[in-house]
Protein backbone atom coordinates (compact mmCIF):
# COMPACT_ATOMS: atom_id res chain seq x y z
CA UNK A 1 0.00 0.00 0.00
CA UNK A 2 1.12 3.74 -0.95
CA UNK A 3 0.93 4.92 2.87
CA UNK A 4 1.23 8.61 1.32
CA UNK A 5 -2.53 8.73 0.25
CA UNK A 6 -4.16 5.45 3.21
CA UNK A 7 -6.19 8.32 4.49
CA UNK A 8 -7.66 9.17 0.81
CA UNK A 9 -8.39 5.79 0.10
CA UNK A 10 -10.27 4.96 4.07
CA UNK A 11 -12.36 8.25 3.06
CA UNK A 12 -13.00 7.14 -0.39
CA UNK A 13 -14.27 3.76 0.36
CA UNK A 14 -16.67 5.04 3.03
CA UNK A 15 -17.88 7.83 0.54
CA UNK A 16 -18.71 5.17 -1.63
CA UNK A 17 -20.23 3.00 0.78
CA UNK A 18 -22.67 6.14 2.10
CA UNK A 19 -25.20 7.65 0.64
CA UNK A 20 -23.65 9.53 -2.67
CA UNK A 21 -24.24 13.24 -3.85
CA UNK A 22 -26.31 11.55 -7.05
CA UNK A 23 -28.28 13.58 -8.92
CA UNK A 24 -27.60 17.00 -7.59
CA UNK A 25 -23.72 16.63 -8.27
CA UNK A 26 -24.50 15.48 -11.48
CA UNK A 27 -26.54 17.80 -12.88
CA UNK A 28 -24.23 20.87 -11.63
CA UNK A 29 -22.16 19.68 -15.35
CA UNK A 30 -25.56 18.95 -17.30
CA UNK A 31 -26.16 21.65 -20.18
CA UNK A 32 -28.80 24.15 -19.03
CA UNK A 33 -31.55 25.81 -19.30
CA UNK A 34 -33.27 21.90 -19.75
CA UNK A 35 -37.13 22.09 -21.42
CA UNK A 36 -39.47 20.47 -19.73
CA UNK A 37 -39.79 17.70 -21.77
CA UNK A 38 -35.58 17.40 -21.48
CA UNK A 39 -35.34 13.27 -20.89
CA UNK A 40 -31.62 13.53 -21.19
CA UNK A 41 -30.50 12.37 -18.17
CA UNK A 42 -33.84 10.74 -16.39
CA UNK A 43 -35.24 7.44 -16.20
CA UNK A 44 -34.00 5.15 -19.02
CA UNK A 45 -36.90 3.63 -21.37
CA UNK A 46 -36.89 0.24 -21.19
CA UNK A 47 -34.94 -0.77 -24.75
CA UNK A 48 -32.11 1.39 -22.64
CA UNK A 49 -28.80 -0.56 -23.30
CA UNK A 50 -26.31 -0.73 -20.09
CA UNK A 51 -22.48 -0.15 -19.94
CA UNK A 52 -19.73 0.26 -17.10
CA UNK A 53 -17.29 2.60 -17.45
CA UNK A 54 -13.80 2.94 -14.97
CA UNK A 55 -12.83 5.81 -12.61
CA UNK A 56 -9.05 4.93 -11.78
CA UNK A 57 -7.14 6.44 -9.39
CA UNK A 58 -3.44 5.82 -9.38
CA UNK A 59 -0.41 7.75 -8.21
CA UNK A 60 2.80 9.35 -9.94
CA UNK A 61 5.30 11.38 -8.24
CA UNK A 62 2.82 11.90 -5.13
CA UNK A 63 0.26 13.04 -7.16
CA UNK A 64 -3.14 11.84 -7.98
CA UNK A 65 -4.31 11.31 -11.70
CA UNK A 66 -7.57 9.83 -13.56
CA UNK A 67 -7.02 8.42 -16.76
CA UNK A 68 -9.22 9.43 -19.67
CA UNK A 69 -9.49 8.90 -23.14
CA UNK A 70 -10.20 10.42 -26.29
CA UNK A 71 -12.60 8.76 -28.60
CA UNK A 72 -11.50 8.82 -32.32
CA UNK A 73 -13.54 10.47 -35.28
CA UNK A 74 -16.09 8.21 -36.44
CA UNK A 75 -19.98 8.48 -37.38
CA UNK A 76 -21.84 8.30 -33.62
CA UNK A 77 -22.96 10.56 -31.22
CA UNK A 78 -19.62 10.00 -28.65
CA UNK A 79 -16.97 10.98 -31.82
CA UNK A 80 -14.10 13.22 -30.68
CA UNK A 81 -15.53 13.49 -27.27
CA UNK A 82 -13.67 12.96 -23.82
CA UNK A 83 -14.83 9.84 -21.81
CA UNK A 84 -13.81 6.84 -18.86
CA UNK A 85 -12.53 4.08 -20.57
CA UNK A 86 -15.42 1.90 -20.69
CA UNK A 87 -18.48 0.29 -22.87
CA UNK A 88 -21.22 -1.81 -23.53
CA UNK A 89 -22.11 -4.87 -20.98
CA UNK A 90 -21.34 -8.19 -22.94
CA UNK A 91 -23.26 -11.25 -22.18
CA UNK A 92 -20.28 -12.81 -20.11
CA UNK A 93 -19.98 -10.42 -18.07
CA UNK A 94 -20.67 -10.99 -14.22
CA UNK A 95 -21.85 -7.82 -13.49
CA UNK A 96 -21.08 -3.68 -14.49
CA UNK A 97 -18.11 -3.06 -13.11
CA UNK A 98 -16.65 -6.52 -15.14
CA UNK A 99 -17.86 -4.38 -18.06
CA UNK A 100 -15.88 -1.66 -17.37
CA UNK A 101 -12.65 -3.37 -16.06
CA UNK A 102 -12.62 -5.87 -19.38
CA UNK A 103 -13.30 -2.56 -21.04
CA UNK A 104 -10.78 -0.92 -19.43
CA UNK A 105 -8.30 -2.90 -20.47
CA UNK A 106 -9.48 -3.54 -23.84
CA UNK A 107 -9.25 0.32 -24.93
CA UNK A 108 -5.80 1.29 -22.98
CA UNK A 109 -4.17 -1.91 -21.45
CA UNK A 110 -5.21 -1.47 -17.60
CA UNK A 111 -4.69 -4.91 -16.52
CA UNK A 112 -7.92 -5.97 -13.85
CA UNK A 113 -5.26 -7.58 -11.57
CA UNK A 114 -3.71 -4.47 -10.58
CA UNK A 115 -6.89 -2.93 -9.55
CA UNK A 116 -8.49 -2.68 -6.44
CA UNK A 117 -12.39 -1.97 -6.49
CA UNK A 118 -13.23 0.56 -4.09
CA UNK A 119 -17.11 0.96 -4.82
CA UNK A 120 -20.03 2.76 -7.44
CA UNK A 121 -20.71 5.80 -8.20
CA UNK A 122 -24.27 6.50 -9.48
CA UNK A 123 -25.60 5.30 -12.65
CA UNK A 124 -26.00 7.83 -15.16
CA UNK A 125 -28.81 7.61 -18.24
CA UNK A 126 -27.04 9.23 -21.49
CA UNK A 127 -29.76 9.81 -23.53
CA UNK A 128 -27.89 11.00 -27.16
CA UNK A 129 -26.87 7.00 -27.04
CA UNK A 130 -29.55 5.39 -25.08
CA UNK A 131 -27.14 3.85 -22.27
CA UNK A 132 -27.71 3.34 -18.60
CA UNK A 133 -23.86 3.63 -17.47
CA UNK A 134 -22.85 2.33 -14.30
CA UNK A 135 -19.35 4.03 -13.37
CA UNK A 136 -17.20 1.76 -11.32
CA UNK A 137 -14.27 3.57 -8.82
CA UNK A 138 -10.99 2.08 -7.94
CA UNK A 139 -7.40 2.17 -7.58
CA UNK A 140 -3.94 0.86 -8.50
CA UNK A 141 -0.39 1.26 -6.95
CA UNK A 142 1.10 2.41 -9.91
CA UNK A 143 0.81 4.15 -13.28
CA UNK A 144 -0.80 1.11 -15.16
CA UNK A 145 1.18 0.38 -18.58
CA UNK A 146 -1.18 1.49 -20.93
CA UNK A 147 -1.23 0.15 -24.24
CA UNK A 148 -3.85 1.59 -26.33
CA UNK A 149 -5.97 0.31 -28.75
CA UNK A 150 -6.44 2.79 -31.49
CA UNK A 151 -9.63 1.74 -33.07
CA UNK A 152 -11.31 2.96 -29.66
CA UNK A 153 -8.88 5.59 -28.46
CA UNK A 154 -7.29 8.35 -29.86
CA UNK A 155 -5.79 9.85 -27.20
CA UNK A 156 -4.69 9.24 -23.74
CA UNK A 157 -5.62 11.81 -21.39
CA UNK A 158 -4.03 12.14 -17.73
CA UNK A 159 -6.08 14.03 -15.70
CA UNK A 160 -4.11 15.50 -12.76
CA UNK A 161 -6.80 15.17 -10.10
CA UNK A 162 -6.21 18.54 -7.95
CA UNK A 163 -6.76 20.25 -11.34
CA UNK A 164 -9.91 18.46 -12.25
CA UNK A 165 -10.52 20.15 -8.73
CA UNK A 166 -8.81 23.61 -9.62
CA UNK A 167 -12.12 26.24 -10.34
CA UNK A 168 -9.92 27.60 -12.88
CA UNK A 169 -9.91 24.99 -14.63
CA UNK A 170 -13.90 24.72 -14.78
CA UNK A 171 -15.63 26.36 -18.17
CA UNK A 172 -18.95 27.48 -18.98
CA UNK A 173 -19.68 28.64 -22.91
CA UNK A 174 -22.63 29.37 -24.95
CA UNK A 175 -23.01 26.33 -27.84
CA UNK A 176 -25.85 25.22 -30.34
CA UNK A 177 -26.64 21.77 -28.89
CA UNK A 178 -29.43 20.04 -30.48
CA UNK A 179 -30.89 22.36 -32.26
CA UNK A 180 -30.94 25.00 -29.27
CA UNK A 181 -28.74 27.44 -27.50
CA UNK A 182 -27.68 26.08 -24.12
CA UNK A 183 -25.13 27.25 -21.61
CA UNK A 184 -22.55 24.10 -21.13
CA UNK A 185 -20.45 23.57 -18.04
CA UNK A 186 -17.27 21.35 -18.90
CA UNK A 187 -13.55 21.37 -17.59
CA UNK A 188 -10.96 22.10 -19.46
CA UNK A 189 -8.12 19.88 -18.70
CA UNK A 190 -4.69 19.04 -20.54
CA UNK A 191 -6.01 20.73 -23.76
CA UNK A 192 -9.02 19.10 -23.58
CA UNK A 193 -12.84 19.98 -23.06
CA UNK A 194 -14.73 17.44 -20.59
CA UNK A 195 -18.60 18.17 -21.00
CA UNK A 196 -21.74 15.83 -20.69
CA UNK A 197 -22.49 12.83 -19.17
CA UNK A 198 -18.57 12.63 -18.12
CA UNK A 199 -18.35 16.07 -16.56
CA UNK A 200 -21.51 15.07 -15.00
CA UNK A 201 -20.11 12.05 -13.94
CA UNK A 202 -16.82 13.04 -12.83
CA UNK A 203 -18.84 16.14 -10.66
CA UNK A 204 -20.39 13.51 -8.48
CA UNK A 205 -16.98 11.90 -7.72
CA UNK A 206 -15.30 15.39 -7.34
CA UNK A 207 -17.70 16.16 -4.38
CA UNK A 208 -17.00 13.43 -2.21
CA UNK A 209 -15.57 14.09 1.15
CA UNK A 210 -12.46 12.56 0.21
CA UNK A 211 -11.23 14.36 -2.81
CA UNK A 212 -11.26 17.14 -0.12
CA UNK A 213 -8.04 15.73 0.91
CA UNK A 214 -6.05 15.88 -2.33
CA UNK A 215 -4.47 18.85 -1.95
CA UNK A 216 -3.00 18.10 1.62
CA UNK A 217 -1.81 15.45 -0.08
CA UNK A 218 0.26 17.25 -2.75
Amino acid sequence: MNHHFEPFLHQLRLDLNSPLPGRDAQYRMAPYPRRADDVYYDTPPTNARESGVLALFYPQDHRLYIPLILRPTYDGVHSGQVGFPGGRSEPGDADLTATALREAYEEVGIEADQVQVLGQLSPLYVFASNNMVYPTVAWTEQRPNFNLDPREVDTLIEAPVAELLNPANYRREEWQLRGRTVQVPFYRIEGQTIWGATAMMLSELLTLPALQLVTSLA
